[in-house]
């Protein structure tokens, strides 16, 4: 094929010394597959013929990230561009990781290694492209195959399953039948993978394309992923305010949330505390009171358990535990602000619009209508700089000190108490006014 890359100049430097000195060396994996595709690598890959120890006498700085494997790190103007030998692995052991690799002197017998056929192409401006598997052919047909036996790349590496979906979402493509169902077979494999590893591709699903979530149902890896998932499949919800499923309506929520991972997080768990909280009354309608609590509860456990990080998981948590509120007056919403803040709020308003895209279209008007004069009412409070917060609040503990009050618990519970006030009566947030009442109502001063 008549393909001609642009190469960076760092990485045509690396080539061209490798080259100048005799050795094979071409760009490879997803930096070919990305520049076909007309989209801009992240990462430049070298694969070489050229041993570690050669590579190293080649070039003055070189870190040894992966010796082991034939790969280290040359950095160039404080770039790091991994180089690796041409290789094939040797069994392995752990379902992850080859047990030993074995250096080799052909360019087919490494890419012959590789999960699938479109991430197995080489490519150097002397050779032009290397497409031993057909990776441009799966490329112009947009799907994804394995190079190779689908069940042998997926024993050798579980991780493969995962990368299955997550290319799939990245690029728009489907999956060959013969990948799909040995992903099913072999579903199970996943718990070789670490938590964090599953936890990363699961979250570039997350953000590329919500969708393919369908897919991991429907191979079974989600099941391993987050196992409370399966209970909400056919769960129904027999209320009028729904007509989709529990985990259709999930679905459906985490599509319409804008593209933010702690978005799509709270929307996909959101609702799982249905599943525990489901009452029905004489008329057979479903309630699920305290739901989104039980969901928060469910969402922190699951998030812990794939080992999102503390700030996400705060995020999440506490999204899904107010995602039902109510927000239809003023003080309404300035509560909520007070308990979770203004970039939350913002982050609440758009929990709650995903929610009701995902019920009843019948009720979408009036509840979408309601969201609106919240966030109009927020406008408002915002441009007259209302205090919704202790920290804007005109009297604060060294005041009270001042007038006779001792350091300690009391302090805390008059300024709370004044907050309350003044998020009522705006009108209120004066220190003079302030001390007033707290001399009137604590300090029984007239």
């Amino acid at each position: 094929m008549n393909l001609k890359i642009n190469i960076p100049k760092n990485v045509k430097i690396i080539l061209d010394k490798l080259m100048n000195n005799g050795y094979e060396a071409y760009i490879v994996g997803g930096c070919v597959r990305d520049s076909v595709l007309g989209k801009s690598p992240k990462d430049w890959d070298i694969t070489t013929k050229a041993k570690p120890e050669e590579v190293i006498n080649l070039f003055d700085n070189v870190i040894l990230t992966g010796i082991k494997h034939g790969t280290v790190t040359v950095m160039i103007d404080k770039e790091g561009y991994e180089v690796t030998t041409y290789r094939i692995d040797g069994e392995y052991e752990d379902g992850r990781h080859p047990k030993k690799v074995e250096f080799v002197s052909d360019l087919r017998e490494d890419l012959a290694r590789r999960d699938f056929t479109i991430n197995a192409m080489a490519y150097n401006p002397k050779n032009g492209l290397v497409d031993y598997f057909n990776g441009i052919d799966d490329l112009n047909k947009k799907i994804i195959k394995t190079v190779g036996e689908p069940k042998k790349r997926f024993c050798e590496d579980a991780l493969r399953m995962l990368r299955a979906v997550r290319f799939s979402a990245q690029l728009k493509f489907s999956i060959s039948n013969d990948v799909l169902l040995s992903i099913k077979e072999l579903k199970s494999n996943i718990n070789k993978v670490s938590k964090e590893r599953i936890r990363e591709e699961f979250n570039k699903i997350l953000i590329s394309n919500a969708e393919k979530i369908e897919i991991l149902k429907e191979t079974g890896l989600l099941q391993f992923i987050i196992p409370e998932f399966v209970k909400t499949y056919g769960f129904e919800q027999n209320n009028p305010y729904h007509i989709y499923n529990l985990y259709e309506h999930s679905l459906i929520a985490t599509k319409e949330i804008d593209n933010e991972l702690h978005l799509k997080l709270t929307m996909l768990l959101h609702d799982l505390g249905k599943l525990y909280t489901k009452t029905t009354d004489k008329n057979n309608i479903s309630h699920f009171y305290k739901h989104a609590i039980e969901s928060s509860n469910i969402a922190e456990k699951i998030l812990k358990d794939l080992k999102y990080d503390n700030a996400t998981i705060k995020q999440v948590v506490t999204l899904i535990k107010y995602h039902d509120c109510t927000l239809n007056t003023k003080l309404s919403v300035k509560k909520m602000l007070n308990r979770i803040g203004k970039d939350l709020f913002e982050d609440l308003i758009k929990v709650k619009r995903a929610d009701i895209l995902a019920q009843n279209p019948i009720y979408k008007k009036d509840r979408l209508l309601n969201l609106v004069k919240a966030k109009n009412e927020l406008e408002k409070i915002l441009e007259k700089n209302e205090c919704f917060n202790l920290k804007d609040l005109r009297v604060n503990g060294k005041d009270l000190i001042e007038i006779g009050f001792s350091k300690g618990k009391e302090i805390g519970e008059v300024l709370s108490y004044l907050l309350n006030i003044v998020i009522e009566n705006p009108e209120l947030n004066n220190k003079q006014k302030l001390l007033i009442i707290v001399k009137n109502r604590f300090l029984n001063v007239n």
